[in-house]
């Protein structure tokens, strides 16, 4: 009987091997980027011809090999990153660990150069068609050049399915652009086809942000910052103005290697709530820094995918930064008149206003930032006044940003001083609450701003998990059908963490005994249908989480509707407690709660121009 297993033969193992870790060119300059880096590379530059097709080389000032390590580089399961399984555990190096080079050698036409700073010569190795290789030394620089000669020359198949030159030509761009992005520090140089593309010098991120992508971009987005002990995450995110209509401009590092994560994906997109339109997209250049140990980068051999150790808490943790981060800025957009061609006019919405962080003096009531709780009276007492004389710098030149926006002029504003007075405040047919503010008028509609605040109320309660109600004098009966009344069952734990105190009785009844204090005696019951209806609503269109339906649910129907009068302390308080929420530009339901008509409006109405 004939064998039927035998070993492969070394050179057919490598092409195989090469098609989990070279599927096209872009795959070749990432590996050899990442191994330049790993030598600890100040520079590098890569050339491709032909889109990589013909040539991909790559030299680097990093730290050589001798010709014994030159060797072993070119032979499978060869490394110098790692050593054990350990090792394997906590990766914080970047090429593949033992593949790569042997892999690309066998689909092409191979030479590697190397030298180390003490060594006199550097050795060169030459892997030809058939396999052979050939060695020489030569007097070289510091550094490591390799050299990637007509790409699968020798699996025609895998060569036929690679794109137009165009296409090939853009991946390997994208693969540059990522890595020079998370090595800012690294000098970088890119020729194709004998033309210089891209030069970027070494400098800190801001410089490379610049020199990527334009040198308005830090115009366009805001700064995302927050270390901890634990995990911490930097970068930048792309201002609500400036969404994007593409999927392919977002940017995530894990420890500074570029991977692909749909959890970070969507605790992004989620912390824009319903700033965006269907369709449209977040730009970001995030760098999230954790222990290696935490991730497993081991998933896939592009190592494009990662797991985390604990995926909840690491989406909460990304979820909560960038909201922090978008609601610590001024992104009020303002309103002004716009000439038709018809020469009729229309209102016409202009970019969000570009602020300082931290800065919110162009709004009705300057407040103070502290993690001290104040009560209704305190707050009452802190509206009182306001400064008269804000003190601003020379209005900076709008400039163009690489999303082919407008920006707004940027005003940075100081702290209030001693000259104070009380700013007007009124209410609009009983719907939008009407301020004077540094730049002109605010409105507030009344009922969308109630709507937020008492939905992070909600949230919070959630989280917290302590439960307050103010109990009813007369308990009130409630007769549900049997449907709703399976349903206040399965909510019976978050509307309890709401404030609501109920209990349930015999056929279909339930007793409201307390009610959170938000809500108004004698709507209890039309209230509690009402957060029933609206969540079934959502359910059944929206899908949503179910403390986040909740949560939306309470807020729609526990808020002051269109018609309610609102006494002046009680518009002022509304307000406060709007600018100290998360996110006082749109409801949780999308609908946008503050719009500024700048003063220049009125004097050009006025003639004052």
């Amino acid at each position: 009987m004939s064998q039927k297993i035998k070993i492969l033969p070394e050179n057919l193992a490598n092409k195989i091997a090469a098609g989990e870790v070279v599927n096209r060119p872009d795959s070749v300059v990432k590996e050899l980027i990442e191994n330049s880096i790993d030598a600890g590379a100040e520079q590098v530059e890569v050339v491709v011809k032909n889109a990589g097709k013909n040539l991909i080389q790559v030299i680097d000032n990093g730290e050589g090999m001798n010709e014994e390590d030159a060797l072993l580089s070119i032979q499978r399961h060869a490394t110098s990153k790692i050593s054990s399984i350990a090792d394997l555990e906590a990766i914080r190096t970047f090429g593949f660990r033992g593949e790569a080079l042997a892999s690309i050698a066998a689909v092409s036409i191979f030479e590697l150069r190397t030298k180390q700073k003490e060594s006199e010569l550097g050795t060169i190795l030459k892997i030809g068609e058939d396999s052979s290789i050939t060695k020489e030394k030569d007097s070289l620089q510091k550094g490591t050049s390799i050299s990637i000669k007509n790409l699968f020359y020798n699996t025609p198949a895998r060569r036929n399915f690679l794109k137009s030159n165009q296409t090939e030509l853009k991946h390997i761009l994208e693969t540059f652009k990522k890595i020079s992005l998370s090595h800012p520090e690294v000098a970088f140089k890119f020729y194709n086809d004998d033309d210089l593309i891209y030069d970027f010098r070494s400098g800190n991120l801001n410089d490379r942000m610049k020199a990527v992508f334009a040198d308005n971009i830090l115009d366009a987005v805001l700064i995302v910052n927050e270390p901890t002990d634990y995990i911490s995450l930097t970068g930048f995110v792309t201002k609500p103005a400036y969404l994007r209509k593409s999927k392919g401009e977002q940017y995530f590092f894990l420890n500074n290697r570029f991977v692909q994560s749909k959890i970070i994906s969507h605790a992004v997109f989620s912390a824009y709530e319903n700033m965006m339109d269907k369709g449209d997209y977040p730009f970001f250049v995030l760098f999230l820094q954790i222990d290696p140990k935490r991730v497993d980068v081991n998933v896939h051999p592009s190592k494009l995918e990662v797991k985390f150790d604990d995926e909840r808490e690491i989406y909460s943790f990304v979820n909560a930064v960038i909201k922090k981060t978008i609601g610590s800025y001024d992104l009020v957009p303002a309103v002004s008149f716009q000439n038709m061609h018809d020469e009729r006019e229309s209102l016409r919405f202009q970019d969000t206003q570009r602020s300082g962080k931290e800065d919110f003096s162009d709004r009705p009531f300057k407040r103070e930032r502290s993690s001290q709780i104040m009560g209704e009276e305190e707050i009452d007492l802190l509206f009182g006044n306001i400064n008269k004389e804000l003190r601003s710098t020379s209005p900076i030149e709008s400039v163009s940003t690489p999303f082919e926006e407008k920006q707004a002029t940027e005003v940075y504003h100081s702290s209030p001083s001693s000259d104070l007075e009380t700013p007007f405040i009124v209410l609009l047919h009983n719907k939008y609450i009407l301020s004077q503010i540094k730049s002109g008028l605010m409105i507030i509609d009344a009922h969308v701003a109630h709507e937020r605040i008492l939905y992070e109320q909600a949230i919070q309660s959630f989280e917290a998990n302590i439960p307050f109600s103010q109990h009813l004098l007369f308990p009130q009966s409630v007769k549900l059908d049997p449907a709703d009344y399976q349903l206040m069952k399965e909510l019976e734990v978050y509307l309890t963490n709401l404030g609501f105190e109920i209990k349930f009785q015999a056929k279909s009844t339930i007793l409201i005994v307390g009610i959170p204090s938000d809500i108004k005696i004698e709507h209890e019951v039309e209230t509690l249908l009402g957060i029933l209806q609206e969540f079934r609503k959502n359910e059944q269109f929206k899908q949503l989480e179910v403390r986040d339906n909740l949560a939306k649910s309470f807020s729609c129907k526990a808020a002051i509707k269109a018609g309610d009068r609102l006494a002046e302390n009680e518009m002022r308080i509304l307000v406060d407690k709007l600018f100290a929420t998360s996110m006082p530009y749109v409801c949780p339901h999308g609908r946008p709660i503050v719009i500024k008509i700048p003063l220049e409006e009125f004097d050009k109405r006025f003639g004052r121009t």
